[in-house]
């Protein structure tokens, strides 16, 4: 006869401690790991919320010196408009010779300039050769100069005015210049020009450690709050740019050297993070890490960069994870004074359990009652287990007969009323028959109430009106045209600021007008060789303009005294009721705000204006 090992006591104490310590070490991995991930986590929160601080006021400090420069430039834009309205000026552009009217002429604009306190005012006949200037008492005077070579003044000598930063190549000064043409019924004279100083606008732009640089397209930084980046560009240039600069001497005398990125990283908000260097020359200063942002100025196509210093955001994180740290270190300890304290207690009990054992063994007479009174519990908790679940089972059943009671009669009275429906069919009394089919859907709908499976809503528009962001609106209603611009092969722009415009309205009737406005546009632009389709978001105080604009035909005179006419439409039989225009300038309307269409040159534009809210 075979006998069986027999497991020692000390075996079955050991694989039983075995266990809890297992469980205790596994627990003390995990506080580990957490103490580790805790000052990590704080280190990034940290970071990534002194980061966007420094962002949000960037971001600010960014429009204010946008605005501020736009605003300069604008007012100074307007002084050569005004001097074709002069006599004496128009009178010099037809008579070069007439030394009386230049005379007249330089005084003026020497007057002129003082007013306006800006760096030069002159006028240059059609071949770019200048005919007056404000500084004509100076040795360096423009009068004479053949400036054609200047890309300003060959655009508005081609009737296209406009703007250009550069260094002059008599003075030697940089500034701002900017040309529009002279007319006299309708023909070109010449041009007048001015240039202004803007170099003034950089000393304001010192923010402690942050920068500010303004590029212009080719990527050279002509104005920066850090005067060593002045004329530096930000990558190398290539040598068809050097030669464009070198034709329009716009930076006359320098040599544009470029600055080196050490560090460039794009974010997923569409900012960088930068760090520059002056040169790759040896122990060149290198700026700390910085979160650059951009914005451009239109039309000059230039852009300003604004870098944050992130080290006050690295010097906060590195706080955050010290703290953290010290927290983790401090609960740390205050748990194990914890366990220690509860060792002791544990001792205590174990103490008052040894105890306890030795008065049981004293009372061994007493056994035999405690185990039939324990038995009598166990039996008193099963029949309590089975009446508690015998009640269950009642209750089940009573929902059971009562939802089969109340289910069998409906689907009685439909296999009684489906077998008259098809008596009464055969025999031809439809009458009888829909009246019968119409009970059967009522007791269906019964049905379906009593199963709790009906459910049914339709979104409504809401004839209040609040903000609405025009964002979402938009998206909302391109998702509709999306596919159809794709199969089109229509060229989509959507030109709009990324902060958010609100406006007062109702998002869905909003989202009808656009609809209407983009499928009308897409239907003109069928059969045309070039499709293009823009949306273009603008703002002015108290108002949000939203045009929409096509490559298609445009409007004829009749279409256009009829546009907003009901039941007027341009398109062939058939395609169109001629409403959607009217509804969507009743639509506007109700919103306070105004549907027009705009007069362009090609294609044809309408201009949705709105009236401007707050988020709420």
């Amino acid at each position: 006869m075979a006998v069986m090992p027999v497991q020692s006591d000390t075996t079955i104490s050991f694989q039983a401690q075995s266990r809890p310590t297992q469980h205790v070490r596994t627990l003390w991995g995990l506080v580990l790991l957490a103490g580790l991930a805790l000052p990590y986590l704080a280190y990034w929160w940290a970071d990534s919320a002194t980061t966007e601080r420094l962002r949000e006021a960037g971001a600010q400090r960014l429009e204010v010196y946008a605005t501020s420069l736009e605003n300069l430039l604008d007012k100074y834009d307007l002084v050569p408009r005004m001097l074709e309205l002069d006599k004496d000026v128009v009178r010099l552009l037809e008579n070069p010779a007439d030394e009386d009217a230049r005379n007249s002429v330089n005084e003026y604009l020497e007057g002129l300039n003082k007013k306006a306190e800006s760096s030069n005012i002159y006028i240059v006949n059609l071949q770019g050769r200048t005919q007056a200037a404000s500084n004509w008492r100076q040795k360096d005077s423009f009068i004479g100069d053949d400036v054609n070579f200047r890309p300003y003044i060959r655009n508005a000598l081609r009737g296209r005015p406009g703007g250009f930063y550069g260094v002059g190549t008599t003075s030697l000064e940089p500034g701002y210049f900017y040309a529009h043409g002279i007319y006299k019924n309708g023909r070109m004279l010449g041009v007048a020009a001015i240039k202004v100083s803007i170099e003034s606008q950089q000393r304001s732009w010192t923010q402690g450690n942050d920068k500010v640089a303004l590029v212009d397209p080719n990527g050279v930084i002509f104005l920066s709050s850090n005067p060593e980046w002045k004329f530096k560009a930000l990558k190398p240039l290539s040598e068809a740019v050097r030669a464009e600069l070198e034709q329009t001497r716009q930076y006359f005398g320098q040599a544009l050297p470029a600055l080196t990125l050490k560090h460039d990283e794009a974010l997923a908000n569409g900012n960088r993070l930068l760090i520059i260097r002056d040169s790759n020359a040896p122990g060149a200063a290198s700026t700390p890490l910085m979160l650059a942002q951009t914005r451009s100025l239109s039309p000059r196509d230039w852009t300003f960069i604004y870098l944050s210093d992130l080290n006050a955001a690295r010097g906060n994180a590195s706080i955050a994870f010290l703290f953290a740290l010290l927290a983790y270190g401090f609960l740390v300890l205050s748990f194990l004074y914890w366990r220690q304290r509860m060792r002791s207690k544990e001792d205590l009990e174990r103490m008052v359990a040894e105890r306890t054992a030795s008065l049981a063994r004293m009372t061994q007479d007493l056994s035999k009652e405690v185990e039939v009174r324990r038995h009598a519990e166990q039996q008193l908790q099963i029949t309590q287990n089975e009446l508690f679940q015998a009640g269950k089972l009642a209750v089940l059943g009573q929902m059971s007969a009562s939802i089969t009671h109340e289910l069998n009669q409906p689907l009685t009275a439909l296999r009684t009323m489906s077998d008259n429906a098809v008596l009464l069919f055969e025999r031809g009394r439809m009458d009888d028959v829909r009246n019968n089919l119409k009970t059967i859907s009522q007791v269906v709908a019964r049905m379906g109430t009593i199963t709790g499976k009906l459910k049914g809503f339709a979104r409504k528009s809401n004839a209040e009106l609040g903000p609405v962001s025009i964002h979402t609106s938009i998206s909302n209603a391109l998702v509709l045209v999306e596919r159809r611009i794709q199969l089109d092969q229509v060229a989509f722009q959507l030109r709009i600021d990324k902060a958010d415009i609100y406006a007062l309205c109702d998002s869905n009737r909003l989202e009808q007008v656009l609809l209407n406005l983009m499928t009308n546009a897409l239907d003109s632009m069928a059969g045309c060789a070039v499709r293009e389709l823009v949306l273009e978001v603008s703002s002015k105080p108290g108002w949000v303009q939203i045009r929409v604009a096509d490559s298609g035909p445009g409007l004829s005179d009749e279409a256009r005294a009829r546009l907003f006419e009901p039941f007027y439409t341009s398109k062939p039989q058939g395609e169109g009721l001629g409403l959607g225009l009217a509804i969507s300038e009743q639509i506007i309307r109700d919103f306070g705000g105004s549907l027009k269409a705009e007069q362009v040159s090609a294609g044809a534009c309408f201009v949705i204006e709105l009236k401007a809210a707050q988020e709420t």
